[in-house]
């Protein structure tokens, strides 16, 4: 379970980031990716390091390499504490990335990890985002 404090500094980060983002404020965002980016890097392998903050931090990561990498981090601190629904959001997020980048073999592979991931959780309409892609690609 991630630390109340540190969930509401996350998820008030992400608000302003995605503001920061849709008024084109560059100077804004990377103000803000960076204390985000501090964040995650104060609380990492301490009682309040948890998969969440590292995948948000990836999700508002530009570099698609970088994303990789970030969301590669949270996915190992989700298997540790055996967190399913932040193991299937991040396998399908790192999915995403993946065909954006042509690599098409590396997202069937974490989709088919969301999926069975994605079992454990009740969240019907992301299963059937993570089916529909997983099709779109076996089909191809």
């Amino acid at each position: 379970m991630i630390n109340t404090r540190i969930y509401k500094s996350v998820y008030a980060l992400a608000e302003k980031l995605m503001e920061a983002d849709k008024q084109a404020d560059k100077a804004a965002f990377d103000s803000l990716y960076a204390e985000l980016k501090s964040v995650c890097i104060d609380n990492e392998n301490t009682d309040t390091d948890h998969p969440e903050q590292w995948e948000t931090l990836a999700d508002f990561t530009e570099d698609l390499d970088e994303a990789l990498k970030g969301y590669e981090k949270a996915l190992d601190k989700a298997v540790a504490i055996n967190a399913k629904d932040h193991m299937a959001s991040i396998a399908f997020s790192m999915a995403t990335l993946q065909v954006e980048s042509g690599q098409t073999d590396a997202a069937i592979k974490n989709l088919q990890d969301a999926k069975t991931h994605a079992n454990k959780i009740d969240d019907k309409e992301f299963k059937n985002e993570i089916d529909d892609l997983l099709e779109r690609l076996l089909a191809d």
